[in-house]
């Protein structure tokens, strides 16, 4: 297990430039505080500061990384709370604790992560918010660090990840617009990179081709995942005409009513709405929007023995790779209608 000397000596660099790219301080110029994250999980490098964890062997800690600073977190209503609340109590009842890891949108993720892998603080860290190639997961996968991922990624390696059935839920949402008698289906994306969008569109793209029904390209919308972007959604659908719209995000939906609102459009009726997840924040709205329900508990629980498992030298291989789809089960709503 390599010191900072290791680390030094290995880049012919100073120790104290060493140091200060590993605690993201002043005075190192990008690519050399990249070279050195690189070189440290390349030679599992693990901070002094952590030296009684080392004696011990672990940490008796799982990191749970999260973005921040993203409209999507800050308007994703109770998901992480409820999830990370049963997570904490699963983990607690097997002897380790919880380290929250918020990474500010603005900052380099793969950087944040490569800091946290060094210092050695967490025996295992569980990543969310995937992208198709995810430069996080690539890292990780080159660490000795045990690791999980929320959401599901085409960045190549072997690893287990958990995630809600984004793909199934598009497909159902489709059968069950066509089966009103829609024909004009809308479909309201996050405007980034997430997984969950891909499959999303995954979904709907095959269940449109099952039903017989030409894809429409100027009928998908990229918004940015808030109420802000689903207000100004409501005026795009309002240009566009479709008789129906699937969304996948709950604080999308809540701006979309106030944006049709404002349109002169009637949800239901006029346009009909089905949207990801049931929410508190949609308890208000008017027609109710017909949604989807998960255990969100259910999922902090599967994180937690998966993530626990990895740490088992018990573990068969093929346990560490798990692969989990958690299903969601329908809820009709009045905001689907047959088309005008």
């Amino acid at each position: 297990m390599a010191d900072i000397r290791d680390l030094a000596l290995h880049l012919n660099i100073s120790t104290g430039t060493v140091s200060r790219a590993l605690n993201n301080r002043p005075g190192v110029n990008a690519a050399t505080r990249a070279r050195v994250l690189e070189a440290a999980i390349e030679l599992g490098y693990v901070a002094n500061q952590s030296g009684r964890s080392l004696r011990r062997g672990a940490t008796n800690t799982i990191g749970f990384l999260i973005e921040t600073g993203s409209a999507a977190n800050q308007e994703s209503g109770d998901f992480f709370f409820i999830l990370l609340d049963a997570l904490h109590l699963y983990l607690a009842g097997k002897g380790f604790d919880l380290m929250i890891l918020p990474c500010h949108s603005a900052d380099d993720p793969a950087e944040f992560l490569g800091r946290l892998v060094a210092r050695g603080l967490v025996d295992a860290v569980v990543i969310t918010a995937t992208r198709r190639h995810d430069r996080r997961i690539e890292m990780l996968t080159r660490s000795t660090l045990p690791f999980l991922t929320l959401g599901r990624s085409e960045t190549p390696g072997a690893y287990p990840w958990i995630d809600m059935d984004f793909d199934g839920v598009a497909r159902r949402s489709v059968a069950e617009l066509v089966a009103q008698g829609h024909r004009r289906i809308a479909l309201a994306l996050p405007d980034n990179d997430v997984m969950l969008g891909y499959h999303y569109r995954r979904g709907y793209e095959a269940a449109m081709a099952d039903a017989g029904l030409t894809l429409d390209p100027a009928l998908i919308f990229r918004n940015p995942t808030s109420e802000a972007g689903g207000f100004a959604l409501g005026r795009q659908l309002a240009q566009a005409r479709p008789s129906a719209v699937m969304l996948c995000s709950e604080a999308t939906t809540v701006g979309l009513y106030a944006g049709l609102q404002r349109e002169g459009i009637t949800p239901g009726p006029d346009l009909s709405i089905v949207t990801f997840r049931e929410n508190p924040q949609l308890r208000f709205l008017s027609p109710a929007p017909a949604t989807f329900r998960v255990d969100i508990s259910a999922i902090g629980r599967l994180i937690g023995e998966n993530v626990i498992a990895l740490l088992s030298p018990d573990t068969r291989p093929e346990a560490a790779r798990a692969e989990i789809l958690v299903p969601l089960d329908y809820l009709p709503g009045a905001s689907i209608c047959p088309p005008r």
